[in-house]
């Protein structure tokens, strides 16, 4: 594979990876400290088996985003109840506790040394053909009975549970929906990268996708696409400047917040900015003129 795929790959399996920030903070408003712990979660299911089993990589993959979203689901239940910054906090001490005690397993996950020798199955055709099938999915999702719901809950959760909505029950599906794209990232960042640590999951990735998904546009799909883009191609471009890449990311983020409050796109959707332009370019009707006598 060469350097310029390998580079758009790993930034494909990412995008994966965010586009679950987008379901929980641009859907349904939930703040997630801790996400990057169930891309850990992908990667370590997928690392295991592919390393000590002879499984295919479909069913792998099957596995992995199973038990993302078990995982989702065992953290989910008990917090969906609670407030929005309660959330943050209990999903930051999750994914702080998997990064500890994968260190501390060293005979099952092979501790801070992470495992060796997972078999490279990636390319850029396949990440990118599994990114456009979820972002398909994510689009009608968001148009969807369920999404419309996820959408009400975010704008008022009193309002959306007045008017029938069970805020806990839709709040808890998002939640496991996004631990299953972020478990599905970080299988296929396995078998990109042949090799996985526990520290590569920590809460500064969760939090940087955090920053990402607000500087595209928390409600914008379209937005959070070209916000991870940019981000996820940043250090390369910055490689020569690689001391200085964390103050021009945080520049960046601080200027689109303060100047842009909704982010890039804002609410819109590439389809709508489409749309704009082209009646920006359509003809006016001539206005038509008096009857001659």
């Amino acid at each position: 594979m060469g350097y310029y795929a390998s580079v758009l790959t790993t930034a494909t399996i990412n995008l994966m990876a965010i586009l679950s920030m987008y379901v929980l903070m641009g859907l349904t408003g939930i703040f997630s400290m801790g996400q990057a712990a169930f891309m850990c979660v992908g990667a370590y299911t997928a690392g295991m088996l592919a390393v000590r089993t002879s499984l295919p990589m479909v069913v792998v993959v099957v596995i992995s985003v199973g038990m993302g979203m078990l995982s989702a689901f065992l953290v989910g239940l008990p917090v969906v109840k609670l407030r929005r910054d309660y959330i943050a906090l209990i999903t930051l001490g999750f994914g702080e506790a998997i990064v500890a005690l994968l260190n501390n397993l060293s005979n099952v996950t092979g501790g801070a040394n992470g495992i060796n020798g997972i078999p490279r199955k990636m390319n850029i055709y396949l990440a990118l053909g599994v990114l456009a099938v979820l972002i398909f999915l994510l689009l009608n999702f968001k148009n969807s009975k369920f999404g419309r719901h996820c959408i009400a809950i975010k704008n008022d959760e009193l309002s959306a549970a007045a008017m029938g909505i069970n805020v806990p029950r839709i709040k808890l599906l998002a939640f496991v929906l996004a631990g299953g794209i972020t478990a599905l990232s970080g299988c296929l960042m396995a078998y990109n990268t042949t090799f996985i640590e526990p520290m590569a999951y920590g809460s500064v990735k969760s939090i940087d996708w955090i920053c990402f998904v607000f500087v595209g546009g928390v409600s914008s799909l379209t937005g959070t696409l070209v916000s991870g883009l940019i981000f996820n191609l940043l250090p390369e471009v910055l490689r020569v400047f690689s001391l200085y890449r964390i103050i021009v990311q945080g520049a960046i983020v601080l200027l689109i917040i303060n100047f842009m409050p909704q982010g890039l796109f804002g609410e819109y959707e590439l389809s709508d900015l489409v749309k704009k332009v082209a009646g920006l370019f359509k003809k006016k009707p001539a206005v038509a003129g008096g009857d001659k006598q």
